[in-house]
C-alpha cells in the first residue's frame, strides 16, 4: 500500500469516527433530555457499546479477505 493511500485511508477513518462520536453523543443527549436527566450511561450500556465497537472493527478488519 503507498503512503498517499495509508494517509488517505487515516484520514477518512478518522473523519468517520469522530461523525460516529458526535452522532453517538447527539442521540445520547436526546435521550437525557427527553428523561429530563444528565446524560450518562450505566456501566451495562458501556459494556455493550464497546462489544459493539469491537464486533464492528473486527468485521471491517475482514472486509476484503477471501
Amino acid at each position: 500500500m503507498e503512503k498517499n493511500d495509508k494517509r488517505k485511508t487515516m484520514i477518512l477513518g478518522t473523519l468517520i469516527g469522530a461523525l460516529a462520536g458526535a452522532a453517538s453523543a447527539y442521540l445520547l443527549i436526546n435521550r437525557a433530555e427527553e428523561e429530563d436527566e444528565k446524560p450518562q450511561l450505566t456501566a451495562g450500556e458501556g459494556i455493550q457499546v464497546g462489544l459493539g465497537l469491537l464486533g464492528l472493527m473486527r468485521l471491517i478488519a475482514g472486509f476484503g479477505k477471501d
